[in-house]
């Protein structure tokens, strides 16, 4: 049987810049290598501004990554981006460049998995040069219906969006006049049109996406699906349960600040007089915290500080300080070496204040056999089940997230309970073979016409479906 091809498109290549999306998409690539339906190639963004050089040779926007025959870098040097509506200003780069790549490559589904510096065009020149394709779209995060690079936070308190609108969005970005939002919506949501089929991780994602106008039977909830080369980490025996860990990016949204501030809470640094007051005051007894309570440790595996805001570099800066007995800032870590920092953790913690989709950390804890303590929201709260595999605590609230640091290092028998009842993580061999099944499904449907319909009712932009 002849295998067909499926082009995967993502932003950026995990070899310039490592996130979860872009390897969980790398890795689903590799996968599809020994599927015996379908071909894969790689097309990701290469070079500035994520990486530290651009094209090698002037004029090459399409370059091979090494050696390989499947795996392309994309280059936008000289193209100007425009964050607002997602889309390359000088559409030449549409019509020129990514055009030859896709009547080179004539994929016979186009999986995009991300269109940051790409832009939605990159949709409708996919239906026009190859109308007989199918397109296929993961939603990753919110970015389509938030400007706020797709975060569904308020920019003036961090509060968790109820909803985007032009009135809402312009709240945020006051710079910004609400006819523009209404536009980019138009703009966002009629290339959108044109997609055969999105990918949900989660839920919670699918939900947020049908209200804001994407129609209900065009999304497919299906979790992203990991591949690990390696063992689970080992138990290693403790008389407590009390070392922690964050693995990810340390910014404004994952709320490793209010991790830090938790653990300002839980142990301030001691002084003289607090030393007195414990020697002074008798331990509260019970028959389900054990009363040698332990000193809970910290250590935060997170990289691209660095590129971050100033502020916000200074406020970590300064609670790390405040908290270095009992944190340890070990900064970026590779992650083919998770599982042997997994043997001297406890318990994982995602503490950000985002709703956050199907973050790959918590898969990875899971494989290893480490419960997760997350944040009450979003696709966090869906993945983790409050007293089965892992606990929640309220988002961006440092005091109850320090309550069940507590409760976790010092409650005999919770970390054994949890673990037992983390299920095995969905593997990569079986998320492709699911993607497979929709791939075959689209391609044996007749295509719809081009530009299916979008109708602006009232003030608001809605999917005609």
């Amino acid at each position: 049987m002849t295998r067909r091809t499926v082009l995967f498109v993502c932003h950026n290549h995990p070899s310039v810049r490592p996130g979860g999306a872009e390897n969980y998409a790398y890795e689903l690539f590799e996968s599809f290598a020994g599927s015996d339906e379908f071909s894969p190639l790689f097309l990701a963004k290469g070079g500035r501004p994520l990486g530290r050089s651009g094209r090698s040779h002037e004029g090459t926007y399409i370059a091979p990554v090494g050696d390989r025959p499947d795996d392309y870098f994309f280059y936008t040097d000289g193209y100007e981006y425009d964050w607002l509506f997602g889309t390359l200003t000088d559409k030449d780069y549409y019509s020129t460049h990514f055009r030859k790549v896709l009547e080179s490559m004539r994929p016979d589904v186009v999986h995009f998995q991300h269109l940051m510096f790409l832009g939605y065009d990159a949709i409708r020149l996919v239906r026009n040069v190859l109308p007989d394709a199918a397109i296929v779209l993961t939603l990753h995060e919110y970015l389509p219906m938030c400007h706020r690079q797709g975060q569904l936070l308020r920019t003036f308190d961090n509060q968790p969006c109820a909803g985007p609108s032009p009135r809402r969005c312009h709240e945020c970005f006051p710079d910004i006049a609400p006819q523009q939002f209404f536009l980019r919506r138009q703009f966002i949501q009629s290339h959108l049109s044109l997609v055969d089929r999105f990918v949900a991780p989660s839920a919670f994602l699918a939900e947020q996406y049908v209200r804001w106008g994407i129609s209900k039977d065009k999304i497919v909830v299906e979790e992203n699906g990991r591949s690990f080369h390696e063992e689970p980490a080992i138990v290693e025996p403790r008389p407590h349960r009390d070392r922690f860990a964050f693995f990810g990016q340390i910014s404004p949204y994952k709320g490793v600040d209010v991790l830090l501030e938790a653990m300002h809470v839980v142990a301030p640094p001691p002084t003289y007089e607090r030393s007195l007051v414990e020697l002074m005051t008798p331990r509260r007894r019970s028959t389900d915290v054990d009363t040698t309570f332990p000193r809970p440790r910290l250590t935060v595996h997170g990289a691209n500080l660095e590129l971050q805001e100033p502020a916000f570099q200074d406020r970590i800066a300064e609670l790390a300080t405040q908290t270095s007995t009992s944190v340890t800032m070990a900064g970026r870590y590779d992650w083919r070496r998770l599982g042997e920092l997994m043997r001297s953790v406890d318990w994982v913690v995602l503490p950000s204040i985002w709703f956050e989709n199907s973050p790959l950390v918590i898969q990875e804890a899971f494989y290893h056999g480490r419960p997760v303590l997350c944040s009450d929201i979003g696709g966090m709260a869906e993945k983790v089940r409050h007293e089965r595999d892992g606990l929640h605590f309220r988002a961006g609230d440092a005091d109850d997230l320090a309550a069940v640091i507590r409760r976790a290092a010092s409650t005999p028998g919770l970390w054994d309970r949890l673990r037992e009842g983390i299920e095995p993580v969905h593997s990569v061999v079986e998320h492709r073979e699911r993607l497979s099944q929709l791939y075959a499904q689209l391609l044996e449907t007749p295509r719809r016409p081009t530009g299916s319909p979008v109708r602006v009712t009232g003030r608001e932009l809605t999917h005609a479906g």
